[in-house]
């Protein structure tokens, strides 16, 4: 289940849902599991390897993980609240061919059969805040080229760090 982004969001979504794990995209982990819900990298580091460790092959259950590649958090530096305006002409600018869903959540999410393209505006920094994922290297390039272009048209003078 997706939330707006934030680390007392995710917690909160995390009680009213009862789920015993949450993450956000920048490498937070929450486990309610065996902990008390919020996040820790010891124990996100461990955890995993305990619940490996009662399988009979840890490696073919590791291969049964999603094969992806994304890219980090990436930034478009701008003024002061134009990340937030930024959004919300990309959200009324919104047409992306061949794209399955539009989940405006907490920015702008496009979902394609093999990946998706992600903005948000930082609540913290004038920065909106791009990530990337497809099954394959060219699903992510062409997924860039499609919010690039919607981007530039929204802001031509946005430099874009890709």
């Amino acid at each position: 289940m997706m939330c707006q982004t934030g680390h007392s969001l995710v917690k909160a979504q995390m009680r009213a849902i009862r789920a015993p794990l949450g993450e956000k995209m920048s490498g937070h982990i929450f486990f309610k599991d065996r902990w008390y819900g919020f996040d820790d990298g010891m124990y996100a580091g461990t955890r995993p390897l305990v619940l490996l460790s009662a399988t009979d092959d840890p490696s073919a259950t590791l291969n049964l993980s999603p094969q992806s590649v994304s890219t980090p958090e990436l930034h478009i530096a701008l003024a002061e609240g134009e990340n937030f305006a930024l959004i919300s002409d990309l959200l009324g600018r919104a047409v992306f061919p061949g794209a399955v869903e539009l989940i405006a959540i907490d920015g702008l999410r496009v979902e394609y059969p093999d990946g998706f393209g992600l903005a948000v505006a930082s609540n913290t920094t004038p920065v909106t805040v791009i990530r990337f994922e497809a099954e394959t290297a060219e699903g992510v390039m062409r997924i860039q080229n499609e919010l690039k272009r919607l981007i530039l048209e929204a802001r031509s003078h946005a430099i874009l760090p890709y």
